[in-house]
């Protein structure tokens, strides 16, 4: 089957056991380098931090690595935790990375701190931070189209270099910022997917047009888990569901055991981890064709933003072309 919509790729550089962090970069440029030959649209790269399993905390050091090495495709961020910056240094950072590669770069905002608690307290982010993130956005805005909101204030690099703003986000909050802003709107139901119909139902109700953008444009996220085998893809999934337990409920200093991670997926919070793969396609290219054309109606998506989380670099590009090859890539 063929769809009529873009994909493109959110890759949060996974770091596995005992593999070498420089590894785990290497085959983020090879999934860029096979994402742009197969004709994806963009790919993404997340700000997490103190995570030993993702290594894109330094999301636009990655994005300049990876942007020097591919040709064609968008990069960008997806998202950046603004709370976390000053918005003239993302206006420097993200106005150099357009300079350097003109017509590629993005710069996906979200207000959580992509964190734990104390390590938010070590980037010196106040717990009030999130509070003015609008504020913050308008501001980042300004620099960047060069309608400075602090006079005698620019970036520079990035004063005019207009690099495109997204909104991303897991509730009614930043459906409703996207709509007033009209900026392009990206749910994260990879990982929040419970309040995505909602919130896609009010951006689209309440877009304002805006110099950016015309009318409303929804990117939804999905996990995909496509191989050659309906088998393959069910222990890739088993294999991702331990690992994003082990992540999210470890406690600090202490890594969960597999006997340990058993009691934890069984208990409420292993509830929780399952919800995360409510919008997951998985299994041969067909089936994951199917399902991913059934999930843009679902969300109402102008764009599916997919998320391989096979286990190795050799299983997320085989994913990447299983569904370029069966689903078809569409230019936005």
């Amino acid at each position: 089957m063929s769809v009529s919509f873009p994909l493109s790729v959110l890759d949060l550089a996974p770091v596995a056991d005992g593999q070498p962090v420089r590894e785990s970069l290497e085959g983020t440029v090879r999934l860029a380098r096979r994402a742009e030959e197969l004709g994806y649209l963009r790919v993404w790269y997340a700000e997490h931090h103190n995570f030993p399993s993702i290594a894109s905390s330094a999301t636009a050091v990655l994005i300049a690595h990876v942007a020097a090495h591919t040709e064609r495709i968008r990069l960008g961020a997806g998202g950046i935790m603004l709370p976390n910056h000053s918005p003239l240094v993302i206006a420097e950072q993200f106005g150099t990375l357009a300079t350097l590669h003109p017509g590629r770069i993005d710069l996906g905002l979200g207000r959580a701190p992509g964190t734990d608690g104390g390590t938010m307290l070590a980037l010196r982010r106040d717990h009030r931070a999130a509070d003015t993130f609008p504020e913050d956005v308008a501001e980042l805005q300004g620099y960047l189209s060069g309608e400075t909101l602090i006079p005698g204030v620019h970036a520079y690099p990035g004063r005019g270099t207009e690099v495109p703003l997204y909104i991303l986000g897991s509730s009614l909050f930043g459906a409703q910022l996207a709509a007033v802003m009209g900026l392009p709107y990206a749910f994260a139901s990879h990982f929040a997917p419970a309040a995505l119909r909602d919130a896609v139902a009010l951006y689209r109700e309440r877009f304002q047009p805006s110099a950016q953008l015309e009318r409303p444009y929804v990117i939804a996220a999905i996990n995909v888990l496509a191989a050659d085998t309906e088998t393959e893809a069910l222990r890739q999934l088993e294999v991702r569901r331990r690992e994003i337990a082990r992540t999210i409920l470890s406690p600090p200093g202490h890594r969960l055991s597999d006997d340990e991670i058993d009691r934890a997926l069984a208990s409420p919070q292993g509830r929780h981890v399952e919800q995360m793969f409510t919008y997951t396609a998985l299994g041969e290219a067909e089936a994951v064709a199917a399902r991913l054309a059934e999930f843009r109606a679902h969300a109402d998506a102008d764009e599916l933003i997919t998320v391989h989380g096979a286990d190795t670099v050799e299983g997320r590009l085989r994913s990447l072309e299983l569904v370029a090859e069966t689903a078809g890539v569409a230019a936005a």
